[in-house]
């Protein structure tokens, strides 16, 4: 509840001119309330649950498929269930992100964050130091795939299909479709 106030204070007011103390009063806490769920004004944006999601859909994924098909099919999934029933939240967080040189910055070490959740997903197969480095590399080549995607779903006000993108997006640079 307070991320989701925070992101339309944001959108109304924007990023800059908008305080935590600005967000405790629309959601109805104290500032310390705030910073206690939300260390910092741009975990307000960033914080998500979709590092968790891409970690579980990996290993739910049989071992024996390449690690660029089981990564893209998890970004794809997890694209799926983050705009199902989305109310807007996640484009706004999207354009907040693109358009703020703070929160580009920070987005860059939640892409760190997802590429070490998705090695984390696949466990004991990335668990000597080449395998590790085989994961996140392919983990990073995704991840920059899907980042692609996202800046064109913001730019066309995400009237496309977010996991059609990803899945576009992997291909080109993959060269077919490596979520099938």
């Amino acid at each position: 509840m307070i991320q989701t106030r925070a992101l339309r204070l944001f959108v109304e007011r924007g990023y800059d001119s908008t305080t935590v103390s600005d967000v405790a009063d629309a959601a109805g806490v104290s500032a310390m309330t705030v910073y206690r769920h939300f260390p910092t004004k741009e975990d307000l944006v960033l914080v998500d649950q979709n590092g968790p999601l891409v970690a579980e859909r990996i290993a739910a994924t049989p071992a024996g498929q390449p690690l660029v098909r089981r990564i893209g099919s998890a970004l794809v999934d997890s694209a799926r269930t983050l705009t199902a029933g989305d109310d807007g939240l996640l484009l706004a967080r999207l354009r907040l992100m693109i358009s703020t040189p703070a929160l580009r910055a920070r987005h860059l070490d939640n892409h760190y964050v997802l590429q070490q959740a998705i090695v984390d997903g696949l466990g004991d197969e990335a668990a000597d130091p080449d395998a590790k480095f085989r994961a996140e590399a392919a983990a990073s080549a995704c991840l920059a795939a899907m980042h692609t995607a996202l800046v064109r779903w913001a730019k066309d006000d995400g009237r496309t299909d977010l996991p059609a993108l990803i899945a576009e997006a992997l291909a080109a640079t993959f060269g077919d479709d490596p979520t099938r």
